[in-house]
């Protein structure tokens, strides 16, 4: 005959062995989770580099508070200034949700709908994946928040209004992420992707028409007129005007180092991709974009010809 006080210590002790196992398996899925977090915004932060954020978004000059937004670029429009991108709520993008990130990278739309003009390369970054969007989001989270204001851009008439960006976006603008090419090799494909897409060359290196956009058929062909003068160089595979005649380990120091084949050094806006961009690559990422680069087909181009 079963004791009822022991069959009670019992059950007492199965539902206490239960409810033990189920807070350890909460304890460690929660601990998963902020690992997994962790492990997020240090990638992000990594893309963050390639794709150049801190470029655009931190004024120039020592002292600059990072991400906190006033860089100017010039166009033929009129000037843009990057906006503070920080967690600040009131000035920066505090009050935004991941959904809102994802929306402005794909669609060039702010939370409030309207338009960002073209000079952010959401032309570019539509192509981003989730994953990387998710993992970017990690990180900006985890800047210091900047109570800087975002300055005002400064554009002529009718290039300041919004709305004509969505007939601009119905010519130019495809909006991704786009289909991976078939039959291309995952190495190619990783190379498309950072170069087209997360480092967006082509914004620089690619002429663009009297209205701003992209002319496709000299794709990385090299820009004569980039914004606020200077000439963009061809980085196709042509011999005689672009890449063509560079070396592996030549290619590799001009990333790395910003050495030149001819022992200078790139200055400028490219100096600054280096420093905070494509020297941070990963070796599999660094060999992806050259093979991308090399397997372009050769474009006759030279930017320091006149026009």
């Amino acid at each position: 005959m079963t004791t009822p006080s022991v069959a009670g210590d019992g059950g007492a002790r199965r539902g206490f062995s239960a409810a033990r196992r189920l807070v350890w398996g909460a304890a460690l899925a929660l601990s998963f989770v902020a690992g997994a977090a962790a492990q997020d915004a240090t990638r992000g932060a990594y893309l963050a580099a390639v794709a150049g954020c801190r470029g655009c978004h931190t004024t120039s000059g020592e002292g600059a508070t990072a991400y906190a937004g006033g860089r100017e670029l010039k166009t033929p429009f009129g000037s843009l200034y990057g906006p503070n991108i920080t967690p600040d709520p009131v000035h920066g993008i505090g009050r935004w949700s991941e959904g809102d990130l994802r929306r402005a990278l794909r669609e060039g739309l702010r939370p409030d709908g309207a338009n960002y003009f073209p000079a952010f390369p959401y032309t570019s970054f539509t192509g981003m994946s989730d994953a990387d969007i998710r993992d970017l989001w990690a990180f900006l989270r985890t800047i210091p928040p900047a109570a800087t204001p975002s300055r005002p851009h400064a554009l002529g008439f009718p290039y300041s209004i919004r709305l004509l960006v969505t007939g601009w976006k119905l010519l130019y603008f495809t909006q991704g992420p786009h289909p991976p090419t078939p039959g291309r090799p995952p190495q190619l494909a990783r190379g498309a992707y950072i170069v087209e897409s997360l480092a967006h060359c082509g914004e620089c290196h690619t002429p663009r028409n009297s209205l701003g956009a992209l002319q496709r058929s000299q794709w990385l062909a090299g820009n004569r007129n980039f914004p606020g003068g200077g000439k963009v160089p061809n980085i196709t595979p042509d011999p005689a005007t672009g890449i063509g005649r560079w070396s592996e380990g030549e290619l590799r120091e001009l990333l790395g180092s910003g050495m030149t084949r001819d022992g200078d050094f790139v200055g400028g806006e490219m100096a600054e991709v280096v420093r905070d961009g494509t020297s941070k690559l990963t070796p599999d990422d660094m060999n992806a974009m050259l093979a991308y680069l090399r397997a372009l087909a050769p474009v006759v181009h030279d930017v320091r010809a006149a026009p």
